[in-house]
């Protein structure tokens, strides 16, 4: 690859340059901190453009590349020092717990490309999903309704509904149980 033949130019950031810098001073002096408490920080994301449903927990150190590409459902949780990099959509949907460390990861590099272009895609979780501590998604999968990744296993390819997925990839490991517990969503 050659890196001097980069160009980013096209690459839709989705806000103008001042948003982009003011949210960086608020997520690196406020949102990312040590700070407790839940309820400012789904409102500071909103302030962004975020759409934050109703009794979002979202824990110290957790990190947010474009608050204006993130949409997340009622009563979800996010744990401590995830990390959602959403060059690109991110949809979180209801009753969803990202555990600690967790890394949503929208844009990745070409390798076929010799100027290393940058390529993304969204990624949905649909509601009920899990994401087990340090657990990684790529860019582009769709975490099918109730699925699980347990903790450290990376996603990069999407996950069936209502199953348990573990490992480098991921891949099925058995039914989650649970589904009738639902049935009123």
């Amino acid at each position: 690859m050659h890196l001097d033949r980069f160009d980013n130019s096209g690459f839709d950031r989705g806000a103008a340059a001042w948003v982009e810098a003011l949210w960086r001073i608020c997520e690196g002096l406020l949102f990312a901190s040590w700070i407790p408490g839940s309820a400012w920080r789904a409102a500071l994301l909103r302030m962004f453009g975020a759409k934050v449903g109703q009794g979002v927990v979202i824990k110290p150190r957790v990190r947010v590349k474009f608050p204006w590409k993130l949409r997340i459902g009622d009563h979800s949780w996010v744990g401590e020092s995830a990390w959602i990099d959403n060059l690109d959509e991110v949809v979180i949907g209801a009753h969803c717990c990202l555990s600690q460390g967790v890394y949503l990861c929208t844009g990745n590099h070409r390798w076929d490309d010799d100027a290393f272009a940058l390529e993304t895609r969204p990624i949905r979780l649909e509601d009920h999903c899990w994401l087990g501590a340090y657990g990684r998604v790529a860019p582009g999968v769709t975490c099918g309704q109730g699925a699980v990744l347990i903790m450290g296993a990376v996603a990069n390819a999407d996950l069936a509904p209502w199953t348990v997925h573990g490992g480098v990839p991921a891949a099925p490991i058995r039914q989650r149980p649970g589904r009738d517990v639902v049935a009123d969503d």
